[in-house]
């Protein structure tokens, strides 16, 4: 079968969004299909499966970043790209947003599936322009949601069904590679945009809160970000013990994950899933994080992590305590946590989408149902 998968977010950039698209095409080929990724993108990509079809402007959007290419322009370059392909399945995602996904769904000759990732509480912009949306969204053969958070978002929008297909991990990357060399000490892992939704500096207080009372703790940080100067809101001895890695490819991620002892996931709202949750736990790491709509159909409090209340670092550092202090109950988190993991493996994920696209195949293009 013949994939063209529409990614509307640079390329190179950080995203899970990204990450679901490249691993999504690479599972794909490994089964023997012919896959194109179209995006947008700062740089030349390094795969050859990587069409460029526009430059990304930096939007902000649902407290964060959106590097996606509006320019009506790039519609153009997409047609061209699908064309010259010819694929037997259109894969658009985010289609509501104004970039490579929508431009594909509205150019595509061939059926189209649509995958919705948002899980934004307000979104303004797109409330405006949802009746536009939903025009875009009658192209869709079969409409997919990360979660459920996801699906309730988009629902209350444009209407309309979707089935669930979360988003996949490569459990074994994670769950086999040997610990990065981060120096002596336990250590709390944060991985993220260093931003105001992720919930960095929720994340700095309880950190402060934990290493008064525990001198070998460390905060390794993964990620870049306007809110990463609030690292100087700590203590100067405690800046010492903080190591802020910067934006780390996702592919260099696994050995940080193995070398730390617990996750922290402080996001304080917004998020429609929870890939880097999924990714600490495959990495046998156990998980501390918010009890928000997305992540708490990721982590089931009490069995495969620890949830509690947004925007309370108080609240995250007495769990985080609670399980740096405990070896037994860290040990029954990070066990069943991999278990979890397992669920979202690509091998299951990669099944469940190509179910939809031979679904999409017999259902045919919108235009000519």
């Amino acid at each position: 079968m013949r994939v063209a998968l529409a990614c509307p977010y640079a390329w190179g950039d950080a995203g899970g969004v990204q990450v679901h698209v490249r691993e999504l095409a690479q599972g794909l080929l490994a089964r023997g299909h012919e896959v194109v990724v179209l995006t947008p993108a700062r740089d030349l990509p390094t795969e050859p499966w990587v069409v460029v079809v526009g430059r990304p402007v930096d939007v902000p959007y649902n407290a964060s970043n959106a590097p996606i290419d509006p320019r009506p322009w790039s519609r153009a370059a997409v047609r061209h790209a699908l064309a010259a392909f010819g694929p037997h399945v259109v894969h658009a995602h985010q289609p509501s947003a104004p970039s490579t996904g929508m431009w594909a769904t509205l150019e595509a000759r061939a059926p189209v599936v649509g995958t919705f990732h948002s899980g934004a509480g307000r979104a303004r912009l797109y409330d405006v322009t949802a009746p536009l949306v939903r025009r875009v969204a009658r192209r869709l053969a079969i409409r997919i949601a990360v979660s459920e958070r996801a699906a309730a978002f988009e629902r209350s929008r444009i209407g309309g069904t979707f089935e669930i297909v979360p988003n996949g991990v490569d459990v074994a990357r994670f769950s086999v590679a040997p610990p990065a060399d981060l120096g002596p000490g336990r250590k709390l892992l944060f991985v993220g945009r260093l931003d105001e939704r992720k919930g960095f500096p929720i994340a700095l207080k309880a950190f402060s809160q934990l290493a008064h009372h525990r001198d070998d703790l460390r905060l390794i940080v993964v990620g870049d970000g306007p809110e990463g100067a609030a690292v100087t809101t700590l203590a100067e001895d405690l800046q010492e013990r903080v190591s802020m890695l910067g934006e780390v490819p996702n592919t260099d991620l696994p050995p940080i994950s193995a070398a730390c002892d617990l996750y922290l996931g402080p996001a304080i709202g917004g998020e429609s899933f929870g890939v880097v949750l999924i990714e600490a736990m495959a990495s046998g790491l156990p998980v501390v994080a918010s009890d928000t709509p997305g992540y708490d159909e990721v982590v089931r409090d009490g069995i495969d992590g620890l949830l509690v209340p947004a925007n309370d670092p108080g609240a995250l550092a007495a769990a985080a305590g609670r399980v740096l202090d405990d070896p037994d109950l860290a040990g029954r988190l990070a066990a069943a946590g991999r278990d979890r993991a397992a669920v979202f493996d690509w091998s299951v994920v990669l099944g469940r989408m190509e179910d939809v696209y031979g679904r999409a195949l017999q259902a045919g293009p919108a235009s000519l149902r």
